[in-house]
């Protein structure tokens, strides 16, 4: 008879999202994951291949975060647009103190892995990539409401949201002056290209 697992799937990669967010994929040992879940490396393995499985699967996890954070910005606003600056605000704002780290996840993921982890990062790029499309959507939605202009490319504008938000939580950690964070937003959509 197998043996079943006896873990929390779903509690196990949520801490495992915060750690690798926190540390990095290689600073992130397997003695680290072995102490935040509770699983020695045996059942780490046997549950999730590897701790490249276990990493997929925290991008995963932060990705779907991230877009379910957008969708409850747009049901909570009126506006795409204003659900955009909200949805930026959050990541560039809030979680300078409460996530575990201010920068971007899957952004300290592309800058931290080199060639020899190139499934990883196209597992990332294929993230970033759904994320943009969720802006792509809202941008459209905007397009149709008479917020953003039609002659737009939405695909250029999501473009130009993704550097401009990976770009300003890395500026966050560096000056967390909320006001300032809070204005430079609302300008991303008073300014060229908006």
């Amino acid at each position: 008879m197998a043996k079943v697992a006896k873990f929390d799937r779903e509690a196990v990669i949520d801490i495992a999202t915060k750690l690798y967010w926190k540390k990095g994929f290689h600073a992130t040992s397997m003695r680290n994951l072995q102490d935040a879940i509770d699983m020695r490396p045996g059942s780490i393995y046997a549950a999730f291949g590897s701790k490249e499985g276990l990493f997929t699967e925290t991008l995963r996890n932060y990705t779907d975060m991230g877009i379910e954070q957008l969708k409850q910005c747009r049901r909570e606003n009126s506006s795409p647009i204003e659900a955009l600056k909200a949805f930026m605000k959050a990541q560039v704002i809030d979680t300078q103190n409460s996530a575990p780290n201010g920068v971007c996840m899957l952004a300290k993921t592309i800058n931290e892995l080199t060639n020899e982890n190139q499934a990883l990062i196209d597992i990332t790029k294929a993230h970033l990539g759904e994320i943009a499309t969720e802006f792509v959507k809202l941008i459209e939605e905007a397009q149709v409401l008479g917020e953003v202009d039609n002659t737009k490319s939405a695909q250029e504008l999501a473009t130009h949201i993704q550097i401009q938000l990976v770009g300003l939580r890395t500026y966050g950690k560096v000056n967390n002056d909320k006001a300032q964070l809070n204005n430079i937003i609302d300008n991303i959509f008073n300014h060229y290209p908006f």
